[in-house]
């Protein structure tokens, strides 16, 4: 059985919650219908055992920036929570830097700091800023990802209501991800929830961009849309990677479900886990560091 990687995971552990760290509320832990019993926060030691079950061996932690922080309902993970939980389990977590248009040149040594720190790419929420992909202040963002040589993920599509009180608009359907594919040939993009409802879209651009790539988190793998389905089982085989966007997606349902596909076994492997160890050369050598298959 193939070792899977999962490219989408939030820290939700119960210290996580009461720091009011998660971004959603209770409403829309209905919608997704979270068990109850996981609502007060499953941490990373005791998520390892669900990495386990699921035949998950590695998983990439996001510190989270959603929002600039003087805005309502704004919150963040701090690089050093994600960094200590890495150290903690080297060969389950690797981290991943979440970035913020609205702090400027402090952003981009950020990100130098995280390289430092071990983390394998960066992580962004264009519609917590109110900035679609293309727009100029995400643009040295993108060049100090070059520059560093860390893949660039972001969420692609509609965004729900995850507070009831903070409504956010959808600023970054794929197609914007075209312009700056153009501009920054040399980026690795990786477009995180399907795309969804433009996945039509998402295919196109990692069709068209040598560079671009698909993350099949954030909806459960049986309601994935037929032509991502054969995407990933035929001529995008390459393109598409393997992600929860947990808590959303418990890692033993989004194992399963793929399952339940029947990709071709390479196209399997390559979406569950080759691709991934392509695309983050810096988790692949973290793996081969500390051992790991």
């Amino acid at each position: 059985m193939t070792k899977a990687i999962d490219i989408v995971v939030n820290l939700f552990g119960p210290d996580e919650i009461a720091a009011g760290q998660t971004g959603f509320d209770a409403r829309f832990m209905d919608q997704v219908r979270m068990p109850e019993a996981m609502r007060a926060g499953v941490g990373p030691d005791d998520y390892v055992q669900l990495m386990d079950e699921a035949g998950i061996e590695h998983s990439l932690l996001i510190a989270v920036r959603a929002g600039d922080p003087n805005w309502k309902g704004s919150f963040e993970i701090p690089y050093e929570t994600v960094a200590r939980w890495c150290d903690r389990h080297p060969t389950r977590f690797s981290g991943l830097a979440g970035a913020d248009p609205t702090r400027g040149m402090e952003q981009l040594r950020d990100l130098e700091r995280a390289a430092q720190l071990g983390f394998v790419g960066v992580h962004a929420y264009p519609h917590w800023f109110r900035l679609p992909p293309d727009a100029p202040r995400w643009y040295p963002i993108y060049a100090k990802c070059c520059e560093l040589d860390l893949p660039f993920m972001l969420q692609v599509g509609q965004n729900l209501i995850y507070q009831k009180d903070v409504r956010l608009p959808s600023v970054a359907r794929p197609i914007l991800l075209d312009q700056v594919a153009i501009d920054f040939p040399e980026l690795t993009l990786i477009g995180i929830h399907v795309g969804t409802p433009w996945a039509d879209e998402m295919i196109a651009m990692a069709w068209k961009h040598e560079r671009v790539f698909i993350g099949i988190d954030a909806y459960a793998p049986k309601h994935l849309p037929a032509n991502l389905i054969h995407y990933m089982n035929s001529y995008g085989s390459h393109k598409v990677l393997f992600g929860t966007d947990w808590p959303v997606i418990d890692p033993r349902r989004g194992v399963a479900e793929v399952n339940a596909h029947n990709l071709r076994p390479d196209a399997y492997d390559s979406v569950m886990r080759n691709n991934a160890l392509r695309i983050f050369p810096r988790m692949a050598a973290r793996l081969a560091d500390n051992g790991a298959d």
